[in-house]
């Protein structure tokens, strides 16, 4: 069967790593994580003080030091792709609300989403990769055969990632601080010069508001089905 590139975009905080992560495994597809390159980026700037006080950043120090960044991902234990920073596994340390609180300024830059995407095109050129993320289908691969774009009430999703944060220990952050950041991140994503998030004209459109993990799995692969089985016929 012909390899395609899927392409999933689409807000923060609405399964879209995790649904990448599974169609990826159940097509015997690469799934890349471009939301937590940019995170392992902010978490950098974190670790070598490109931030002050006020948390405003040191863009000058990033630029020189941008190339010194080397993001790759490798197969844990149970076959899922982690993400490694200069060679350490920053996989739980990138998905902190700090982390989340910054990663917005961080990839609105325009040499950061540069040199991402460059290293994004890179890791796709021989096709058979799910990839998610903000601007997928839009600048990393905008000739993609699957383009998926998706979306889900603001209340819902800040839920979710509340939950998932108290499955992983966090009691200190509350429903309220998670929604306020889940908008933030929303108009900033959708409003930053470089690469706002939107969808793209010919992407599939998957409101996941109201559906299960189940729901949506079936969905995404009834979908790429279609696509590959078309492909082959023409």
């Amino acid at each position: 069967m012909k390899k395609i590139v899927v392409a999933i975009d689409g807000f923060s905080s609405n399964g879209k790593s995790t649904m990448a992560k599974s169609l990826a495994r159940a097509v015997g597809y690469i799934y890349i994580d471009s939301g937590a390159m940019y995170r392992a980026v902010t978490l950098y700037c974190i670790m070598h003080r490109l931030f002050d006080n006020d948390k405003n950043l040191d863009e000058g120090r990033l630029h020189n030091e941008i190339n010194n960044i080397k993001i790759d991902f490798h197969l844990n234990s149970e076959g899922l792709p982690e993400t490694y920073l200069n060679g350490e596994n920053v996989e739980a340390k990138i998905r902190s609300m700090e982390v989340s609180g910054l990663v917005s300024r961080v990839s609105a830059i325009p040499f950061v989403r540069h040199a991402m995407v460059a290293l994004q095109q890179e890791m796709g050129k021989a096709k058979g990769i799910v990839m998610d993320g903000r601007d997928i289908g839009t600048v990393v691969f905008p000739e993609a055969e699957m383009k998926v774009f998706v979306t889900a009430d603001a209340d819902i999703r800040a839920q979710r990632r509340y939950d998932e944060l108290k499955s992983k220990g966090d009691t200190k952050t509350t429903y309220e601080e998670v929604l306020e950041n889940l908008k933030a991140r929303d108009h900033m994503d959708q409003t930053r010069e470089e690469a706002p998030l939107r969808q793209a004209d010919d992407a599939l459109v998957l409101d996941n508001s109201h559906m299960t993990i189940d729901q949506q799995m079936q969905w995404l692969i009834d979908k790429f089905k279609q696509i590959t089985t078309t492909d082959e016929q023409h």
